[in-house]
C-alpha cells in the first residue's frame, strides 16, 4: 500500500517523501566481495556427479552470492588396464560399470542408460576433460560448464561415447563454438598440460573421490564434502566457513528463466529446485511456462523439458 505521506514535500530540504536522509552521503552499490571459494572436483563420466546436478544447481543459484565457484577436473579414468579399476564396487571391466550406473540413475532419478559401457565403452575420461579445459581457457567457466553439462546428457541419458572425437566435436559445436578447433587443441601438449594443472590442484585440495565439494575461506580453512549429498549439507558447510553465519538464500529463478539458461531440464531437477513432488510437476510446468515455448519428452521413464 502506498504511503500517502510520500506525497508531502518539504520546502526546506527539497525532498518529496520520507525525510531524515542526509543531504549528501557516500554509497556503494557494488555487491560485497565474495570471500569464499567453492571447488567442485569432478569428472565428465562420474555418475554420482550427474546425480548431484539438481542439488548443485540449486545451491549455486540460491547461495552463489556468497562464493566464487571453481570446477576442477579430477581424472576418474585414464584407461582400462588389465587390473581392476574399482574392485570395492565390483568394477573390473567397462561392462561392470553399466549395472552400477543404472542403479545410480534409478536411485537419483537422473536417467542413466549405461548400455554403452557394454557395447562401445568410454576408454578414458581424459579426452572430454581436456576439451573442458581448452574451452575454459579460450572462453570462460560458464561456457566450459555448459559443455560439461551437454557431455553428461549425451553420455548418461542419450548413451553416446563422449570420448570419441566426432561426438566431442558435435557437442562443442552445439554450444556455438568451433568443435574441431577445440578438440584438436585438446589433443596437443598444451591440452594435456592444462588438465595436469587441474589434477595437481585436485591433489592439493585432497580430493580422492568424486564428487568432492571443498569450501574455503580467506585463511584457506574450510570444509570438504565427499559424495552426492542433500542441499542442507552444502548450506551447513557454507555456514561453517562463514564462521557460523547462517547464509540467506536468494529467490530461485523462475522456471522460464531457468529453462532459457539450461535448455534442457529433467523432472528431478525441477522438483529439487522448487520443492515439488513428482505428481505436482505437470501442473507447475503448465502454470509457469507459456504453451509452445517448450516441449516435454521422456527418456528411461523420466520426463524432461526442452526449450523451443
Amino acid at each position: 500500500m502506498t504511503n500517502k505521506n510520500n506525497l508531502i514535500c518539504d520546502l526546506e530540504t527539497g525532498v518529496c517523501g520520507v525525510a531524515g536522509e542526509e543531504e549528501m552521503e557516500i554509497i556503494d552499490l557494488n555487491p560485497p566481495k565474495k570471500k569464499i571459494d567453492v571447488y567442485y572436483v569432478t569428472d565428465p563420466i562420474c555418475s554420482h556427479c550427474w546425480a548431484l546436478e539438481p542439488t548443485l544447481r540449486r545451491f549455486e543459484k540460491q547461495y552463489g552470492n556468497y562464493f566464487n565457484f571453481h570446477t576442477v577436473m579430477g581424472g576418474l579414468l585414464e584407461k582400462w588396464g588389465d587390473g581392476p579399476i574399482d574392485p570395492a564396487n565390483g568394477i573390473f571391466k567397462p561392462a561392470d560399470v553399466a549395472g552400477h550406473w543404472r542403479e545410480v540413475g534409478e536411485y537419483s532419478r537422473m536417467p542413466i542408460d549405461g548400455s554403452l559401457m557394454v557395447d562401445n565403452p568410454v576408454q578414458s575420461s581424459f579426452p572430454p576433460s581436456r576439451v573442458y579445459k581448452v574451452i575454459q581457457k579460450h572462453h570462460d567457466d560458464e561456457k566450459a560448464f555448459e559443455y560439461l553439462r551437454r557431455a553428461r546428457e549425451a553420455l548418461f541419458a542419450f548413451n553416446q561415447n563422449i570420448a570419441e572425437k566426432s561426438i566431442m566435436i558435435d557437442i562443442v559445436n552445439s554450444i556455438g563454438i568451433d568443435g574441431e578447433a577445440i578438440v584438436n587443441e585438446a589433443e596437443e601438449q598444451s591440452g594435456h598440460q592444462l588438465l595436469n594443472e587441474d589434477f595437481a590442484l585436485a591433489g592439493k585440495l585432497g580430493a580422492r573421490g568424486f564428487p568432492t565439494i571443498i569450501l574455503l575461506n580467506e585463511e584457506n580453512k574450510g570444509v570438504k564434502i565427499v559424495g552426492s549429498r542433500p542441499l542442507e549439507n552444502y548450506v551447513k558447510g557454507l555456514s561453517q566457513v562463514l564462521n557460523g553465519e547462517e547464509p540467506k538464500p536468494t529467490q530461485q529463478p523462475s522456471l522460464s528463466d531457468l529453462l532459457a539458461t539450461e535448455k534442457l531440464l529433467f523432472s528431478k531437477e525441477i522438483e529439487v529446485m522448487y520443492d515439488l513432488e513428482k505428481s505436482d510437476l505437470q501442473a507447475f510446468v503448465e502454470k509457469e511456462l507459456t504453451a509452445g515455448t517448450y516441449e516435454v519428452n521422456e527418456v528411461l521413464g523420466e520426463k524432461y523439458l526442452v526449450k523451443k
